[in-house]
């Protein structure tokens, strides 16, 4: 599957705020916003004012960059998401959420979503006792998820659960680091969902 390969520091300066895709280093001297507050390339230290498309289209790229997935692939989720019965933003959220390689990374095995997409397609995953190596599996509440015992030394793995201990615990999951399983144990509502972004304008975009 097609992905994002180029600098994550960059599209973190577009949006303006962290949006943490390289771990511990976002919260350090080394962060891209911190060194450069500015949007990359030639006009991006010049004022702009976005127009209301223009809010929409960045809350879109946003998420985007978050999870990080591709035009086509974000689409599919938007239109996955408007079959269900309730909000769509917050319905589309709670797919998201519900990935793999995202919940690799909210239950502290990998540092960043990136580094969790890594260990997903590398093998190094067990969905109840069974190898899952697709980074997008929609996890069911219940499902236990579990790495590799040759994880436990793994450095990416150790800077994973050291970066988890310094973010909130969520309610939501259930993790055991030790054993270095855990699982989802509901579909989080929106405010256990730990995200600065506004998904109404996403819906709004997506419904012009």
């Amino acid at each position: 599957m097609a992905r994002y390969r180029g600098p994550a520091c960059k599209r973190c300066r577009r949006e303006g705020e962290k949006l943490y895709l390289k771990g511990e280093r976002c919260a350090g001297p080394k962060c891209g916003v911190e060194r450069r507050q500015y949007a990359p390339g030639e006009h991006g230290q010049s004022r702009q004012k976005l127009s209301t498309y223009g809010k929409q289209l960045r809350e879109k790229q946003k998420a985007k960059a978050i999870y990080g997935l591709l035009e086509a692939q974000f689409r599919r989720y938007f239109h996955m998401a408007e079959r269900f019965r309730g909000m769509t933003g917050t319905i589309l959220l709670q797919l998201l959420e519900r990935r793999l390689d995202n919940l690799i990374y909210r239950l502290g095995f990998a540092p960043s979503r990136r580094a969790a997409r890594q260990l997903v397609s590398h093998g190094h995953v067990r969905v109840n006792g069974r190898k899952v190596d697709i980074p997008s599996y929609l996890v069911r509440p219940g499902e236990e998820i579990s790495l590799t015992d040759d994880m436990k030394t793994n450095p990416i793995v150790a800077a994973g659960l050291a970066a988890a201990e310094k973010r909130e615990k969520l309610s939501w999951l259930a993790c055991s680091p030790e054993t270095l399983s855990g699982r989802m144990l509901n579909v989080p509502t929106r405010e256990e969902i730990p995200l600065l972004l506004n998904e109404q304008m996403i819906v709004e975009l997506y419904s012009k």
